[in-house]
C-alpha cells in the first residue's frame, strides 16, 4: 500500500503525516504504515517530505509528471486548481497510483487536510 500526497511547499512534516494518519483512518487501517510515501517529483526534494518518510519508516517516491498523468483514468478527485497550478488534475491520488505498480487501484478518495493531502492506493508494485 502506498500513500500519495499532495502538498503545499513549506508545509511541515507532521502536517504531511497527519494526512497519512488520516488516510489510514478514513480506509479501516489506523495504526499501519504504508509501504512507501510517494509525492511528485516536483516536490520530492521538500525537506518535509523527506522528513515525512524517514519518520514514518518508509522509502519516498518521486513520481514523474508523465507517470501521474499515466494514471488519469484511474483517479477519483480531479482538481482544476491543481491542474492550472502544476500541470496535473491530482497529486496524492495519481502519486499513489503510479508508485503502487500494475493494477493499482485507490482504497478510497485523498483525504484533505488544513495544508495536505493524502490518497492510498494497493498495486502489484512497481
Amino acid at each position: 500500500m502506498v500513500a500519495g500526497v499532495g502538498f503545499r511547499r513549506g508545509t511541515s512534516a507532521a502536517a504531511i503525516i497527519e494526512a497519512v494518519q488520516a488516510a489510514l483512518a478514513d480506509a479501516g487501517r489506523a495504526g499501519q504504515k504504508p509501504d512507501a510515501l510517494a509525492t511528485a517529483a516536483f516536490k520530492a526534494d521538500e525537506p518535509a517530505f523527506c522528513e515525512a518518510a524517514e519518520k514514518l519508516g518508509v522509502p519516498l517516491v518521486a513520481v514523474t509528471t508523465a507517470k501521474l498523468e499515466s494514471v488519469a483514468e484511474k483517479l477519483l478527485t480531479r482538481s482544476e486548481r491543481v491542474k492550472d497550478a502544476v500541470g496535473t488534475a491530482s497529486v496524492a491520488e495519481a502519486a499513489a497510483l503510479a508508485a503502487a505498480g500494475r493494477n493499482a487501484r485507490l482504497a478510497g478518495p485523498r483525504v484533505a487536510t488544513k495544508s495536505a493531502t493524502c490518497a492510498l492506493a494497493i498495486g502489484d508494485g512497481p
